[in-house]
């Protein structure tokens, strides 16, 4: 049996900078990924199998169209697996929750079969966030965010602490209503400085559908963290700490104060 943790994927930075003539979005972004997420099991089967469980399993509606078998699918290998998601982290909530699940998936099979040398473009046809949740470490992402440049650790081991008011957001929408304004690019300094420096050009589109974002961002500013901030297209947001007994008081206090909101917590990797 192998195991492995689809590590939810946050957004430390994401800027936005112009709307490109194929439909994408030419953006810079940095990633960064939190020791917690999704789980996943694989066993060795004569044809690829795939059961969802955990709190958001059912959200998953078509497993056979789910990015974990599209991404068996991608992968040439000797034997089928028999697949088992645990589904932690809430769908269509700027987490990459499916982009992760993928990356587990290359991982996986990586271990047991080897991966061929074009996996980077397998990973990139499934989504823009797949390349990245392959080896989830902090990465600068450009272009549509599949060229990945490596980033220092500055902020390994922060606490984190990551709410999401159990409303599902795709990307799709949070782009149409986005103005299109290219505020600048990225600082180019340490991963610390671009998180503390940089900004989330989906976040104020993203609270004009979904106005609960701004509640939560407000919320998790008034557990005073060092930064708050939406992820990807939402509607996650995060809160990033100084000590992990203050992110676990935060936690609490969220838990206490929004019983209906979903949270998790960890550490950057």
């Amino acid at each position: 049996m192998t195991r492995e943790t689809a590590y939810a994927k946050i957004n430390l930075a994401l800027h936005l900078r112009r709307r490109r003539d194929d439909g994408y979005h030419e953006l810079e972004t940095l990633f960064a990924f939190v020791d917690a997420g999704d789980i996943l099991t694989a066993k060795p089967a004569a044809q690829d199998r795939l059961a969802t469980l955990g709190e958001f399993g059912g959200a998953l509606t078509d497993p056979f169209g789910n990015i974990v078998m599209q991404a068996l699918s991608a992968l040439p290998r000797a034997q089928g697996l028999d697949i088992t998601l645990e589904k932690n982290l809430p769908v269509a909530a700027g987490l990459g929750g499916g982009s992760a699940d993928a990356g587990a998936i290359f991982r996986i099979v990586r271990e047991l079969h080897g991966l061929p040398d074009d996996w980077r473009e397998r990973a990139g046809r499934l989504g823009a966030d797949v390349p990245a949740c392959v080896e989830s470490r902090t990465c600068i992402g450009r272009g549509t965010g599949t060229e990945l440049e490596p980033a220092d650790d500055s902020l390994a081991a922060t606490p984190v602490l990551l709410v999401n008011p159990r409303i599902p957001l795709a990307t799709g929408p949070v782009f149409k209503v986005w103005d299109g304004k290219d505020r600048g690019a990225m600082p180019e300094v340490d991963s610390r400085a671009i998180a503390l420096e940089g900004r989330n050009d989906m976040e104020a589109p993203a609270i004009s559908l979904v106005p609960e974002i701004a509640q939560v961002l407000a919320a998790l500013r008034g557990t005073s963290p060092f930064l708050a901030r939406m992820s990807g297209s939402g509607a996650t947001c995060f809160a990033l700490y100084d000590s992990n007994s203050a992110r676990d008081e935060a936690a609490a206090r969220i838990a206490a104060d929004h019983s209906g909101w979903w949270h998790i917590k960890g550490n950057l990797r």
